[in-house]
């Protein structure tokens, strides 16, 4: 029997399906643990990079802050925040937020910041006062750059969350980590083919949401010309 016929024998198994170390049971640990970390991170990361973008202030220094994260392995804060804070989800959630919040504080900022100063102008001159121009006229043109940078943080949130198993943790990483610590070669195939399909799948609901939140008028100026004179005509 082959790896890939061995590694579909056990995704296929009922008793992997079921129990404390059913594929269930730790795909729920997984997406707890991603969507606790990119929430934190994007509480952190988004009201910073967007009032920085709006003013154009020390957006460079707050992006090179935020980019230590990515200079420091999330192995070594993982490692760090076990030996401070012992086992639990705590470490891993420290760990992985630290990951998701330079993607987001860039993006956010970058996408403020090239928002046309004409339309800020023009807002202003319609007697929008400040809170109202970010929220009804910057953001809503600011969104689909912003959205970038929350899918990339997700979906690298998601592969890096399967380092928790390395301290104890739950999620689909338990499966990887078991599976070379037994030489079960299916297990670890299909721990990592899960990863992979979770952070797929997180991308492409992250594109769906992206798809909603950007408001029709820009979706179509950023279509070919050809699909707007569609619209347009069958509308």
């Amino acid at each position: 029997m082959s790896l890939f016929q061995a590694t579909l024998q056990w995704l296929t198994d009922p008793a992997h399906w079921q129990g404390i170390d059913g594929i269930p049971t730790r795909l729920g640990e997984h997406v707890h643990l991603s969507i606790e970390s990119v929430a934190i991170g994007a509480l952190i990361a988004l009201p910073v990079g967007i009032v920085l973008g709006h003013y154009g202030r020390f957006g460079n220094l707050a992006i090179n802050i935020s980019n230590l994260g990515r200079a420091v392995p999330s192995f070594g804060i993982l490692v760090i925040a076990f030996e401070v804070f012992g086992l639990g989800d705590l470490p891993i959630v420290i760990a992985l937020t630290a990951l998701a919040v330079p993607p987001m504080v860039t993006n956010s900022y970058v996408a403020m910041r090239e928002v046309d100063p004409d339309i800020k102008d023009a807002a202003r001159g319609m007697g929008y006062r400040e809170l109202a121009q970010v929220l009804r006229v910057e953001l809503p043109l600011a969104v689909p750059l912003i959205m970038a940078g929350v899918r990339t943080s997700a979906v690298q949130v998601v592969a890096t969350a399967t380092l928790a198993a390395l301290v104890a943790g739950g999620g689909l990483g338990r499966y990887i980590v078991d599976g070379l610590a037994r030489s079960d070669n299916p297990r670890t195939l299909a721990g990592a083919l899960l990863v992979a399909a979770l952070a797929l799948s997180t991308e492409l609901v992250l594109a769906g949401l992206q798809r909603v939140l950007v408001p029709r008028g820009i979706q179509l100026l950023k279509a070919p010309v050809i699909q707007r004179a569609t619209t347009f005509k069958t509308a």
